[in-house]
C-alpha cells in the first residue's frame, strides 16, 4: 500500500525558512519521480517542484532560487528546502508520487508578514 507521510510544515515569518519532508513506503520509491504541489485556499492545486530518480530537478517559476527539493533513496524521503519564504507560500504542501494519484495527508505552511 502506498503511504506518503509529510512532516515540517508550520508558521514562519515572512523571509524565514522551513523544510518540509515526506516519508515514502509501499512502492520503488528510489526509482520514481517524486513531487511537491501546494494548495492555497481557494486555489487550485500547483506544482511546487519534482525530483527524479537521477537527481534532476524542475521548479514553478515562482520558487526557483527560494526552493529546493532533494531525496534521501536510503530513507525512501523526499524534501522540500524552502528559504525566503513569503506570505503567498501560505498553503497546504503535499508530496506525490510523480505523475500518479498518490496523495499524502498534506502539511500546512502559514508565512505572516
Amino acid at each position: 500500500q502506498v503511504q506518503l507521510v509529510e512532516s515540517g510544515g508550520g508558521l514562519a515569518q515572512a523571509g524565514g525558512s522551513l523544510r518540509l519532508s515526506c516519508a515514502a513506503s509501499g512502492f520503488a520509491f528510489s526509482i520514481k519521480t517524486m513531487g511537491w504541489y501546494r494548495q492555497a485556499p481557494g486555489k487550485q492545486r500547483e506544482l511546487v517542484a519534482f525530483i527524479s530518480s537521477g537527481g534532476f530537478t524542475n521548479y514553478a517559476e515562482s520558487m526557483k532560487g527560494r526552493f529546493t527539493i532533494s531525496r534521501d533513496n536510503a530513507k525512501n524521503t523526499v524534501y522540500l528546502r524552502m528559504n525566503s519564504l513569503k506570505p503567498e507560500d501560505t498553503a497546504v504542501y503535499y508530496c506525490n508520487w510523480y505523475g500518479q494519484d498518490y496523495w499524502g495527508q498534506g502539511t500546512q505552511v502559514t508565512v505572516s508578514s
